[in-house]
C-alpha cells in the first residue's frame, strides 16, 4: 500500500482548534495549500468538523480536521462546540490557533489543559503575526505565524511533523507474532454480505502485514479450508478467520495449529485487548430486559443477514437464553458518556475504520460510565465456545479464560 493509498484510519489525524475569528480556517488553508476550509469574517462559519485526507509534506499521508469555534454560543453554537469537542476523541496532533493580536482566551487555556489531560501532543499557532509590531521567538510549544502573508507556515508544518513522528505507533497487526518463512492461512468467507470484486479492509491489511513479515499468506474460503490445509507442504504457523466462520473453522483446524480472527487482531491493534476480553465475561451475566449496544465504526449498506444487526443479536440471545434489547450505532455516532449508563454491555466492531485514539476514547468512555465493553470477534468466539482457543497467539490471555 503506497502513501497515497494509506487508509484514513492509519493516517495521523491533525486537528485545528480555536475560538471564532482566530483565523483557524485560514491557517488550515495555508498549511494545506488548498481551499479546504471556508473562510469568512463572520464568526461561526465552520459548523461541523471538516475532514480531508491528503498528502502533506513533510508529514506524508494525513487527515486534516478543521473544527468549529470552541467559544460559540446559543443553541446552535452549543451544538457546534459539542462537535468540536467530539473531534478530540480522534485527534492525534492538535493545533491551537490563537489570535496573536488578542492573546490567549479562557477557552484557549481550557483547551490546552484538555490536550494535556488527554495526552494529545499540541502546538499553539499565534496567527495574525502580521498585525504585531514585534514578533516573539518560537518555543517548543508555540510559534507566531500569519496565514495572510505566509510567515511561519513552513516552520509550523515542521513542528507538526516532529510531533507526528513522536506520536507514531510501531504496533503491528500480526507480524510480531510470526517468523520469516512462516505460512499463514486466512479464511475469507464469500457470501451475499461480501463486497463484490474485493476483500474488506481488515483482510487487506492483515495480508499486507503478513507479507511484510517475510511470510506467505494463503487465502481461501471456509468451504475450501480443509482441502487447503491438506494441500500445504508444511503446517501453517497461524490460521486467521473471519469471526462469522469461527464455529465451522474451529472444527476444521487441527488443535496443534493456532487460530484467531481478524477482529481479535484488530482489538489488540486498535484497542485494549485485555479490557475487551474482560468485557466478554458480561455475556453470561446478562438478564432479561437488559439493553446491549452493538457499535460499528463505519457505515455500510445493511444486508438481510447483517452481522451487527442480525447475526450478533441472534447469537447472543441464543447463548444467554435471555430476552434482550439491542440498540445500534455506526460511524461517528457513538453515544456520549452520560448516555452509556443505560447499557448492560457494549459490543464493538474491530474498528478498522477508526484510528487508534478514537477506539481508545470509546473504551475510556465506557470505562468512565462503568459499562463493560468487548468486541465482535471475542463475542462470537465465546458464543461458539472457542474463545480460549482464539486467544492462543496470546498465551497469557488464553490462560485467563476458563
Amino acid at each position: 500500500m503506497g502513501l497515497s493509498e494509506t487508509v484514513a484510519a492509519e493516517r495521523p489525524h491533525i486537528a485545528f482548534f480555536g475560538v471564532r475569528n482566530a483565523g483557524k480556517s485560514s491557517v488550515v488553508n495555508a498549511v494545506t495549500g488548498q481551499e479546504l476550509a471556508v473562510v469568512s469574517d463572520v464568526g461561526g462559519t465552520t459548523t461541523d468538523p471538516v475532514k480531508k485526507t491528503m498528502e502533506l509534506l513533510p508529514l506524508g499521508p494525513v487527515v486534516i480536521v478543521d473544527t468549529p469555534g470552541i467559544d460559540d454560543g446559543g443553541k446552535l453554537g452549543d451544538l457546534r462546540v459539542k462537535k468540536a469537542k467530539q473531534a478530540l476523541g480522534y485527534t492525534d496532533i492538535a493545533v491551537l490557533v490563537v489570535d496573536a493580536s488578542r492573546g490567549m482566551t479562557e477557552f484557549d487555556r481550557d483547551l490546552t489543559e484538555t490536550f494535556t489531560a488527554r495526552g494529545i501532543p499540541y502546538v499553539i499557532a499565534y496567527n495574525k503575526a502580521d498585525l504585531l509590531e514585534s514578533v516573539p521567538s518560537p518555543s517548543d510549544k508555540a510559534i507566531y505565524i500569519s496565514a495572510k502573508d505566509g510567515r511561519g507556515i513552513y516552520e509550523l508544518k515542521e513542528m507538526i511533523a516532529r510531533l507526528t513522528g513522536e506520536a507514531k505507533s510501531e504496533k503491528r497487526l500480526v507480524a510480531d507474532l510470526l517468523s520469516p518463512g512462516d505460512t499463514v492461512v486466512l479464511v475469507v468467507p464469500i457470501d451475499k454480505a461480501a463486497p463484490k470484486g474485493r476483500l474488506i479492509l481488515p483482510q487487506q491489511q492483515v495480508i499486507r502485514d503478513v507479507l511484510e513479515a517475510g511470510c506467505a499468506a494463503v487465502v481461501c474460503r471456509d468451504t475450501e479450508l480443509a482441502e487447503t490445509l491438506t494441500a500445504l507442504s508444511k503446517k501453517p504457523r497461524l490460521v486467521i478467520t473471519d469471526s462469522q466462520a469461527f464455529g465451522s473453522v474451529s472444527k476444521i483446524v487441527p488443535s496443534d495449529i493456532e487460530l484467531t480472527s481478524f477482529s481479535i487482531l484488530f482489538a489488540r491493534y486498535k484497542g485494549e485487548l485485555e479490557t475487551l476480553l474482560g468485557g466478554v465475561a458480561k455475556l453470561s451475566e446478562l438478564r432479561d430486559g437488559d439493553t446491549v449496544l452493538i457499535s460499528e465504526g463505519c457505515t455500510h449498506h445493511r444486508q438481510c443477514d447483517d452481522i451487527g444487526t442480525v447475526k450478533l443479536p441472534r447469537w447472543v440471545e441464543g447463548y444467554t437464553g435471555k430476552k434482550l434489547k439491542f440498540e445500534f450505532s455506526s460511524g461517528g455516532g457513538f453515544p456520549e458518556r452520560e448516555e452509556l449508563g443505560r447499557y448492560a454491555l457494549i459490543i464493538h466492531c474491530g474498528a478498522c475504520m477508526l484510528n487508534e485514539r478514537e477506539m481508545h476514547s470509546r473504551i475510556e468512555l465506557a470505562r468512565e460510565a462503568g459499562v463493560p465493553i468487548t468486541n465482535y470477534g471475542m463475542t462470537i468466539a465465546e458464543v461458539h465456545s472457542v474463545l480460549r482457543r482464539s486467544l492462543e497467539p496470546f498465551p497469557a490471555l488464553a490462560e485467563s479464560v476458563k
